[in-house]
This record gives C-alpha cells, structure tokens and sequence, in this order.
C-alpha cells in the first residue's frame, strides 16, 4: 500500500496566526504555492491559509488588513504520515481543497498537493518517460 510518507513533502512553508495577512500572501506569490499551513511555535497545526481564503481582499479598501487568523480555515482534514495515498487521493476527489496537511499527534511533519500525487502516479506507470 502506498503511504502519505512515501511522497510528503517535508521542507514545509508555513505561517503563524499573527502573521500579517499581506506576509503571508507575498509568502504565497513568490513561492508558487496555493496555500500554508497555519502553525503555532511548537508546530502544532492550527488551521490554513489559501488563495481562496483571501480573495475578498479585493473588496478591502483598508490599508491595514489583518491577521491569518482573520482569514485562514481552521478546520482542516489532515492525515498521518501512514495513511494511504488511495485515502488522501478519494479526500481530494471528494473535497475542492488543493493540498493536505500530514501531521503526527497535532504537529504538522509534511504536506501533499494534489500535483505530488499525480507526478508519483506518473512516476508509477511511466517510468520510461524521459525526466522522470
């Protein structure tokens, strides 16, 4: 069976509730992601935060906008690192979020898009692909 661990990505990019939410979006722009995990200082996962999270920040007119904590998701489906990737595959399936949180007793260890899926599938079936 095919675990999370196999494919998480464990160099994690994340914010902090108190983070300024503009840090945190030029956190997003500039490092090509879709969205952070939310984590405390003793990296326990709090919540996420995505471009879809912040999309009303179009319609702010206010100079000072905020906290993460005043736009990210708290509730979040995360997965241990010995869950199944079928399981994490069905989640993304079955629900619109981009990327999954890997967490071991509350604290955050990996994350896993969408994108690390479907590269290990090619990876899997066409190992005579050049370049991958």
């Amino acid at each position: 069976m095919f675990k999370a661990e196999t494919i998480m990505k464990t160099d994690l990019i994340t914010a902090q509730r108190q983070d300024p939410i503009y840090e945190a979006i030029r956190t997003l722009v500039d490092n090509n992601i879709t969205g952070l995990p939310v984590v405390d200082d003793d990296m326990n996962l709090v919540g996420v935060i995505t471009e879809k999270d912040v999309l009303s920040l179009l319609y702010d007119n206010r100079d000072e906008s905020g906290k993460v904590e005043d736009f990210m998701t708290e509730k979040v489906i995360s997965f241990d690192p010995g869950d199944s990737l079928i399981d994490i595959a069905d989640s993304f399936i079955n629900n619109h979020f981009r990327r999954v949180p890997i967490v071991t007793n509350g604290k955050l260890v990996g994350i896993i898009s969408r994108k690390d899926i479907i590269a290990y599938i090619l990876k899997l079936r066409h190992k005579d692909i050049a370049g991958v």
